[in-house]
């Protein structure tokens, strides 16, 4: 008896040791030393996926229509009262050694707005639309062979790697009250499947782009030591599951997936194609993230000087709805261009949705800076 007693406490502590183990792959993230925010963070973030869908903007802190550079101002709260809950953000030109970025952000400003937010308790993204480091242009110069030029082996490498390197000081300089590393959403190489950036569909093959992302993920996480990331896989608009994952690197690099995609045609038609397509591929992502225990998001999204009054609660709320994403990323509102007509994705006072946008902003379902405050993300 005594022995039977002894093999049934083994068997139950290995089913114990079993079902922790499964627990700990399901509630930690790609990098297994993230610091305690990061996977703090990670976990909230599942966990919100069942309260409702964090709105976010990129740029928002920094300028809007008609002003640039004003403390505490922010477009969404000047039509809202409340801030957005995530803070996208960009760091092209950073490779380089400029000042700025590629939308004229002081890099010094970006890391103070960055604190701010993180000591509201929101969540920060970050983009990096890097240039080409075989031709020496823009992202926009999608030149064959570009990715190739830059794995291991390959004659940009180094210079690939000296530009991760200087990603990696901004990163590390990124810190809390308490001298913790602040947690960032990265998300590089996105819109991979489409043809206007140099690591686009035409420029390499799926293995090549696997490479990429798995090399600057492994440079970042065991070269630099970085350890405070979670890392966003995203496309543009796809058709399949199997378009969406012909490039996707492995579950052991990827903590959030999604997609970019912006309405571009006005009317009716327009409308109910747009709630149809981002509802098609929400299911599909959704179906993604269950499957490989992943967070599903909207990483991008937009309609240019959003021209239609109830687009908010009308057509984007019904195209979401039903889905549990973690968050929706609007673009910015850069403002006025130089032909002198504004570039906005989100309305500002006066502008002809802001009605609307406020009623957005009520749905219960509909997360901002005041709702994950409450939530306390990073604990």
């Amino acid at each position: 008896m005594g022995q039977f007693k002894v093999l049934m406490t083994l068997f139950f502590l290995v089913l114990v040791a079993r079902s922790s183990s499964v627990y700990s792959r399901q509630n930690f993230p790609a990098d297994r030393k993230a610091t305690v925010q990061t996977v703090n963070l990670y976990r909230n973030l599942k966990k919100l996926l069942n309260k409702g869908i964090m709105f976010g903007h990129q740029d928002d802190l920094a300028y809007g229509v008609g002003w640039k550079y004003v403390a505490g101002k922010s477009d969404v709260k000047e039509v809202t009262g409340d801030y957005p809950a995530v803070y996208g953000w960009e760091l092209g030109r950073l490779e380089t050694d400029q000042s700025v970025n590629i939308d004229s952000v002081p890099f010094a400003k970006m890391k103070g707005y960055i604190k701010d937010a993180y000591k509201a308790g929101a969540v920060i993204t970050l983009s990096w639309h890097l240039n080409n480091p075989l031709t020496g242009k823009t992202s926009w110069d999608p030149a064959a062979g570009t990715v190739a030029s830059i794995l291991p082996g390959g004659q940009k490498n180094d210079l690939y790697k000296s530009w991760l390197d200087k990603v990696a000081v901004f990163i590390q300089s990124l810190k809390g009250s308490k001298g913790e590393l602040i947690p960032v959403i990265f998300r590089p190489f996105h819109e991979l499947n489409g043809n206007w950036f140099w690591w686009g569909e035409k420029y390499c093959t799926p293995e090549e782009y696997k490479q990429l992302y798995r090399f600057t993920v492994s440079y970042l996480r065991e070269t630099k030591n970085l350890h405070n990331l979670l890392y966003a896989f995203n496309t543009d608009r796809f058709g399949s599951t199997d378009e969406f994952l012909k490039k996707y690197p492995g579950d052991e690099w990827v903590d959030v997936i999604g997609f970019d995609i912006y309405q571009r045609q006005q009317g009716q038609a327009a409308n109910q194609q747009f709630v149809k397509d981002v509802d098609g591929m929400l299911t599909m992502v959704e179906d993604i993230a269950k499957e490989r225990n992943k967070i599903a998001a909207l990483t991008e999204f937009g309609f240019a000087q959003v021209p239609d009054s109830t687009w908010w609660t009308n057509v984007l709320w019904r195209a979401v709805e039903k889905h549990k994403i973690s968050y929706a990323l609007a673009w910015r509102n850069a403002g006025a261009k130089p032909s002198g007509e504004n570039e906005y994705y989100l309305p500002y006072k006066g502008q002809i949705s802001e009605k609307d946008f406020r009623g957005f902003y009520q749905l219960p379902q509909t997360l901002f800076q005041k709702d994950v405050t409450k939530e306390k993300l990073y604990k």
